[in-house]
């Protein structure tokens, strides 16, 4: 049963990383049709990047821990590019160039949304193939 509720967890962490994609998403969206100005989008972008990085590492420690080697196999990629990008400094909107990389920024939220989808896929299966392979031993 433990094995449910760890997917379980799974589950809604990446439904949470998810959204915060979709935010940042939203605010480039809301900057591309001048409902926003840039510093605003810029500081709410900023302002999720952050604990998308952590909640994504925490993520990626928790299929470890649990022994889920093949998720955790594939939360490689998208943990060293956050990885990556934090430690080159460039996890950041610059205010002043927002415009200039917008195409390219609406570009890397949506490579990790079709990522995290794919993620969110892999779990839901899991979670149900759990659940019933939990249901066949009190058969």
């Amino acid at each position: 049963m433990g094995d449910v509720w760890s997917w379980l967890l799974f589950f809604f962490i990446i439904i949470g990383i998810i959204v915060m994609v979709v935010f940042q998403l939203m605010c480039l969206a809301d900057l591309e049709f001048d409902y926003i100005n840039p510093y605003d989008s810029a500081s709410r972008i900023n302002n999720v990047i952050l604990p998308e990085f952590i909640t994504h590492g925490v993520l990626s420690i928790l299929f470890l821990v649990t022994g889920h080697w093949v998720m955790a196999f594939l939360s490689i990629p998208y943990l060293y590019y956050n990885v990556r990008l934090y430690t080159q400094r460039e996890h950041l909107v610059d205010v002043t160039e927002i415009f200039n990389m917008l195409n390219w920024e609406k570009k890397k939220r949506l490579f990790k949304l079709g990522y995290l989808g794919l993620f969110l896929f892999m779990s839901l299966f899991w979670l149900i193939y759990s659940t019933l392979e939990d249901d066949d031993h009190f058969v």
